[in-house]
């Protein structure tokens, strides 16, 4: 709606205005101006009222996008600390043998990327010689998140610096012989040089955030000093788009994380074309990122483009500039120039004047190599303005040309992301430009050399003195083992002795038992409790007051709880991290703790509890990511299983989370039924992550929300615990030939099959022993491990089939979960294998009717016991139906 003259309602009209006739000059000005001079000039002194407000101090909105021009002019540039001819030559030979090396991969079809480290190579080269601290310096270095796609650079470097040989180049990608190198950044495949996964696009910043919330964690709860450490996260326009790649962008301003740097690379294309064909991306992420609270660095144009700034006395360039969309910059760069002249310079007369002082020449190094991330003084201005930039996290937005120095056929391509080789001609042009003395004679064997200029060369001794001085080689990975004690018995043993004719759920269990070990004197505060936003759903608010919540900010309010006793406390050496409604915030918080142990020579041992149907199918990928990364701790689905949670309904009911983590080999995942199982499994965890032996392995646990009389652990049953599978209770036969039956269980369903062992005897005489499956996937994963031994020759029983053997009559196997779990170690079973469990989808009822429709209630336990009975021919066929009849089945 408008009001009578036209104009649109705004907030302004909400405020008094103290002089309207003061007002009303200002506006008449501004419309003389716009008549004067034109709507351009206008708008110009306008925002140069708002940047000389900014500067002055003036409470005012910022503007979310500037002109698309450099924010640090060339006069403005900062001294460049080092010898560029000499950064120069030492990228020239980083950038050959990058190429070189994915090359002469492709000869076995392995593949290999070429184009980004190409664009980006100055970014790298830069941040190396001048910016990244190593590890062997104070503190614990910098954290680089290198883009996936840019690794082949990354080997070409640590070539150079003399950490990785030709035969090691040359096994990129071709791993399995033991001496190859992953494709990408995969600590658990490369443990002396990566620290991070990033190639699974979209992980990379979100995880870069909160790698640096992180570091003022462990500052803030004096742990660790991180004030010399930076975060440097490289990634590409393209992967913007990912939702995880600007998730957290509030929290880092909110945060106030100026430990924290994005470098995007601008090539504006992504892996099948532009990134935003007919749009321009830079404007769109400095808009993003500026509405988000961040310090926004430019760095597009080369010092080429100064002459054409100089010239344009018009404004004509910069408005040219500002609507020409990204794909047809991209075409600029393979058209002649004589297409530049009419397609760009030809849109107003003001730039076809301007194009008239240029030659060929200048037109032709502006539009097709003069870019901002491909001069080093450029970049090095950028990374400066970052590090000294205080109170927020920067992004720097370095446009590039994708393929850069590749030659025609590779710049600017669409198709060049998936270009794999360069032709022998291709790399005798290139050898030409970057200037390498590499002679015919060496491509002779048909193909592309490496190139080294010597151990002792002065590009080698150059990059090495600039390393030392920056706290060594980088990136690196390095592990300060150190074991944690273990904690004292007396927190595991409140759990052993059960809890009497009181009711507990698993998840009460599990927050009592972290509770008292964060107690513990030695190991209690490195306990790192993360949760989404529920953590009074798990019953954790009594860790509220004691821990307290972390925030940097500490608590700046009066808390409206203030007079209870478990109050909302926020503290700024809190130590749980409470993130809100983010799993996927969560979980990088868990990512950052879990592997601290070789971020900073820190370890931690972080809980991350959740409702178990929002982990592994929400977050799955950062599982992953995790378990790349060599990570550590107790990832705990609570509220576990599709029948356990009344009431929520199909979105809620988790009973599948434990298929999708047995895909996943550093998972060790246990479905508890009692709370003296969590002690005992929390506790071998804690040996078996922090012991002396320490594994690179993390824990899924699933806990139920369903109150229950926690029995007393019975003698001897640990190692079962551990293992997976013990028997809990043996049936009591009343007669001696009375059918027998096992009964395997997991978690909650332990307590129907314990009521149909009840019925089986007393309305059925039959005799059923219960077991307790705490781990499907564990009896899975030794089973494998033995029949890996047999291809050796060597001779070993699987657990499973150790525990069950002669045990007397068929198996059933029931759980809260889909049947392809337990069914997981049907093949190890030697008896007769069935098994129950919720599959489909879940819905919304009492427990007692979910267990009924799924067919695993107590009743549908004994009708398919004596099912499988009557086959073996133990009873009557006609018990099944009498069965089905009396329970109403």
């Amino acid at each position: 709606m408008t009001d009578p003259v036209g104009k649109l309602p705004s907030e302004l009209d909400q405020l008094p205005d103290r002089d309207p006739e003061e007002t009303a000059e200002w506006a008449a000005s501004l419309d003389a101006v716009t008549q004067a001079a034109g709507p351009h000039r206008a708008a110009y002194l306008m925002r140069r009222s708002l940047q000389h407000a900014e500067g002055a101090g003036l409470a005012l909105p910022k503007l979310l996008e500037t002109d698309y021009v450099n924010s640090i002019p060339t006069a403005a540039e900062p001294v460049f600390d080092g010898d560029l001819e000499m950064e120069s030559r030492i990228t020239a030979w980083n950038r050959w043998n990058a190429a070189a090396m994915v090359t002469r991969g492709a000869r076995y079809g392995v593949g290999g990327h070429i184009a980004t480290f190409a664009s980006a190579a100055w970014l790298y080269e830069t941040g190396f010689n001048h910016f990244f601290r190593g590890k062997e310096g104070d503190g614990s270095g910098d954290q680089l998140y290198i883009q996936g796609h840019a690794s082949p650079g990354i080997y070409a470097r640590a070539f150079l610096d003399g950490r990785l040989s030709e035969q090691q180049l040359d096994n990129f990608r071709q791993e399995a012989g033991g001496e190859g190198l992953p494709s990408y950044p995969h600590p658990r495949r490369l443990p002396w040089l990566w620290e991070f996964p990033t190639v699974s696009m979209g992980l990379g910043p979100l995880s870069a955030i909160y790698q640096a919330r992180f570091n003022r964690y462990l500052a803030n709860r004096n742990i660790k000093d991180t004030a010399n450490s930076h975060v440097w996260a490289f990634l590409g326009d393209g992967e913007m788009d990912e939702p995880e790649s600007t998730a957290a962008l509030a929290l880092a301003s909110r945060e106030q994380l100026d430990n924290l740097t994005f470098v995007i690379n601008c090539n504006l294309q992504r892996l099948d074309g532009p990134v935003r064909a007919n749009f321009r991306v830079v404007q769109e992420l400095e808009a993003q990122f500026r509405g988000a609270g961040w310090n926004v660095v430019k760095t597009l144009w080369g010092n080429a483009w100064d002459e054409l700034f100089q010239l344009d006395t018009t404004g004509a360039l910069l408005r040219r500039l500002r609507e020409v969309p990204d794909a047809q910059f991209q075409t600029y760069a393979t058209r002649d120039v004589a297409y530049i002249r009419e397609h760009f310079f030809g849109a107003e007369p003001a730039l076809a004047e301007l194009a008239k002082l240029l030659t060929d020449a200048k037109i032709g190094e502006c539009f097709y190599t003069s870019r901002g991330g491909h001069e080093a003084r450029k970049v090095y201005a950028a990374y400066k303005a970052a590090v000294e930039h205080k109170g927020a996290p920067t992004v720097i937005l370095a446009q590039t040309v994708k393929g850069y120095t590749l030659g025609k056929g590779f710049e600017s391509k669409n198709a060049n992301h998936q270009m794999k080789k360069l032709s022998i001609d291709e790399f005798k042009s290139m050898r030409e430009l970057l200037g390498l003395p590499i002679p015919d004679s060496a491509f002779e064997d048909g193909l592309v050399p490496y190139g080294h200029p010597g151990a002792d060369s002065p590009e080698v001794r150059y990059l090495q003195e600039r390393r030392a001085a920056l706290g060594g080689p980088a990136p690196a990975r390095r592990v300060h083992a150190v074991a944690l004690p273990q904690p004292e018995e007396r927190a595991f043993k409140a759990l052993y002795k059960g809890s009497g004719k009181q009711e507990m759920a698993t998840t009460m269990a599990f927050v009592r038992l972290v509770k008292d070990l964060m107690r513990d004197k030695e190991t209690g505060k490195r306990w790192v409790p993360i949760v989404p936003d529920e953590a009074r759903t798990f019953g954790m608010e009594s860790l509220f007051p004691s821990a307290g919540i972390y925030s940097p900010m500490g608590q700046t309010y009066d808390p409206v709880d203030r007079d209870q006793l478990m109050y909302y406390k926020e503290a700024k050496d809190g130590q749980i991290l409470n993130e809100g409604i983010t799993e996927a915030g969560a979980m990088a918080d868990f990512i950052a703790a879990s592997t601290s142990y070789a971020t900073h020579g820190e370890t931690m041992i972080p809980f991350y509890i959740f409702y178990s149907m929002f982990g592994w199918q929400r977050t799955g990928d950062q599982m992953w990511q995790l378990a790349d990364q060599l990570g550590k701790g107790f990832i705990v689905g609570a509220t576990a299983g599709r029948t356990t949670l009344t009431g929520e309904g199909l979105q809620h009911a988790d009973g599948h989370s434990h298929l999708i983590a047995a895909t996943n080999p550093a998972s060790l995942n246990y479905d508890p039924a009692f709370a003296y199982e969590v002690a005992v499994i929390v506790k071998d965890g804690l040996r078996r992550m922090y012991g002396p032996e320490a594994e690179n392995v993390f824990y899924y646990l699933t806990v139920y929300n369903e109150p229950k009389p926690q029995p007393a652990m019975p003698e001897g049953v640990e190692e079962g615990i551990v293992k997976g599978l013990y028997r809990f209770k043996e049936g009591t036969p009343a007669k001696a030939d009375a059918p027998r039956i096992q009964l395997l269980s997991s978690g909650t369903a332990i307590h129907w099959a314990l009521e149909a062992q009840e019925l089986l005897a007393a309305d059925w005489g039959v005799t059923a022993d219960v077991w307790s499956a705490t781990s499907w996937g564990e009896l899975r994963r030794d089973a494998l491990e033995a029949d890996e031994a047999l291809l050796r020759g060597e001779q070993r029983v699987p657990y499973v089939t150790q525990a069950l053997s002669g045990a007397p009559g068929p198996v059933l196997a029931v759980s809260d979960w889909m049947r392809q779990v337990p069914d997981q170690i049907s093949q190890w079973v030697e008896q007769d294998w069935s098994s129950l469990g919720t599959d489909g989808f879940g819905l919304s009822d009492t427990r007692a009717a979910a267990r009924r429709h799924f067919g695993v209630d107590a009743q549908s336990i004994v009708v398919a016991s004596l099912a499988q009975l009557a086959r073996r021919g133990e009873v009557p066929a006609s018990a099944v139906k009498e069965a089905r009849e009396r329970y109403g089945l």
